[in-house]
């Protein structure tokens, strides 16, 4: 959830900043309009769109998984994998942040169903006249003027001959529904109060508002007139963030500017056409976004990797029985885990060019690298064997399990996966995991790069890089 307020967070700045940058000052007042409610919705849309194409995709070649290393207590089950039950256990705190967050919401709440009271009490305590589908509420010893919905409220000290311009202005608010973008504005900062961008979008667009409502009214009165109006007067409107006020200082200024600006020219709008590359990033970055995802394996996709798996297993095959079965096995787990892991990679993504077409595959090479202690293993099934304990052996005893309780990770099942390469020196190179959380990847790569060096592996009489997999899995208690 933190990952995708702050997607939104960032996506609404990108937007806003090409907004102020390039059409703020354009008088496609109601392109704009559109630009800033469509933008808005957007940036909370984005987030979820996963784009294959725009993916790293795990690589398909051949290489040797290693078991599953279990962190934890072997005594402790869990489906058909045995977990953690005493390593890395999240804390429950009195505090969280999403306490604080609902707390928010909460707050905003209250202040408005506040500001709608103190609008009930306006038409509760004021004389109102219906003309049509318009109701005109008659503001008491006040200067004041302002519309929500069909509501347009006049104060009674407003003079006589202003009355008209002013009614034309919220009339135009009216017609055109501007209370509904406010009120929608008004909804997102109840939920995203802590977001700084929707008060500002609330701001834009309110001031949009005031530019089209001028627009129509300049239309049934002298603009020179409607200027002094604007200057002479200095109403006071209550602070209510979702009515369209006639009077607001701040904005006079900008008002009369836009009246006075030429219209832009149609060649203007070409630059509405930067929302294109904008979300093309936008689809990119979310697409190879790492927040976590759970997801159910598709059964559609299990069914094709078992089909493969059974034609890799007929007599028909150029592979050794044994061949077929390991490498039946891999892509079954690469499916798995990708499926698993989807979205979960932080910084290790593994990509098309983590193996060079150089290296030798487990399927072919004569003898598969030998680790420290291994080297009275007489094949290579032995050597593969052997290494898979050393080296769980090694993990279970270097990872640091307790690391997973300041990370704030869900309850349940976790997985790392990580691939490195035994290169013809016998060393450790190119190790690169993916986890849930980036830490943990950092934690699994200095691990593997603590593995000792080994006898590297032999094909065709010379030394060669052999490329090597495993997954680590860990239980976190809720």
């Amino acid at each position: 959830m933190l990952h995708y307020i702050i997607q939104t967070i960032a996506f609404q700045c990108f937007f806003l900043i090409a907004y102020d940058l390039f059409l703020k000052k354009e008088t496609f007042f109601n392109w704009n309009r559109v630009y800033l409610l469509a933008t808005t919705i957007v940036s909370f849309i984005i987030p979820f769109i996963k784009i294959d194409s725009f993916k790293n995709v795990i690589p398909q070649e051949f290489i040797i998984t290693l078991p599953e290393i279990i962190l934890g207590n072997p005594e402790t089950i869990m489906l058909n994998d045995v977990v953690i039950d005493n390593g890395p256990v999240v804390t429950n705190t009195i505090f969280t942040w999403q306490i604080f967050l609902y707390l928010g919401v909460f707050i905003a709440s209250i202040l408005f169903v506040y500001k709608i009271i103190n609008v009930l009490l306006l038409i509760h305590n004021n004389p109102k006249e219906v003309f049509g589908k318009i109701i005109l509420v008659k503001l008491k010893k006040s200067s004041s003027a302002f519309s929500f919905f069909n509501y347009i409220f006049l104060g009674e000290l407003i003079k006589p001959e202003d009355k008209e311009a002013i009614l034309k202005h919220e009339m135009a608010h009216v017609k055109q529904k501007h209370s509904i973008d406010l009120l929608l504005f008004e909804i997102l900062r109840i939920v995203f109060w802590f977001n700084p961008f929707i008060y500002i979008y609330q701001n834009r667009i309110a001031d949009l508002h005031e530019y089209l409502a001028d627009i129509e009214a300049i239309k049934h009165q002298d603009k020179t007139s409607y200027y002094h109006n604007l200057l002479a007067k200095v109403f006071q409107t209550k602070r209510i963030s979702f009515i369209n006020p006639f009077y607001k200082q701040s904005l006079i200024k900008k008002r009369i500017v836009m009246l006075n600006k030429s219209k832009s020219k149609k060649v203007q709008l070409l630059k509405y056409a930067l929302l294109v590359p904008i979300m093309a990033v936008m689809l990119t970055y979310s697409s190879c976004s790492n927040e976590t995802q759970e997801q159910e394996p598709d059964q559609e996709l299990e069914a094709i990797v078992n089909k493969f798996r059974n034609q890799l297993l007929t007599e028909n095959s150029n592979f050794s029985k044994q061949d077929r079965i390991e490498l039946a096995e891999y892509i079954i787990d690469a499916f798995k885990a990708n499926l698993e892991d989807n979205g979960q990679t932080s910084s290790g993504s593994f990509t098309a060019s983590s193996f060079s077409s150089e290296e030798v595959s487990f399927t072919a090479i004569e003898q598969v690298p030998v680790f420290p202690g291994c080297e009275d293993a007489v094949n290579n099934e032995e050597r593969k064997k052997c290494m898979a304990t050393k080296v769980g052996e090694f993990v279970g005893k270097k990872f640091n399990v307790d690391l997973a309780e300041s990370l704030g990770l869900a309850p349940g099942k976790h997985r790392i996966s990580v691939q490195f390469k035994v290169n013809e020196n016998g060393n450790i190179i190119d190790v690169k995991s993916r986890a849930p959380h980036a830490a943990l990847e950092k934690e699994a790569i200095r691990i593997v790069n603590l593995l000792p060096k080994m006898k590297p592996g032999m094909h065709l009489g010379k030394a060669v890089t052999v490329p090597y997999g495993f997954p680590i899995q860990f239980q976190i208690k809720g």
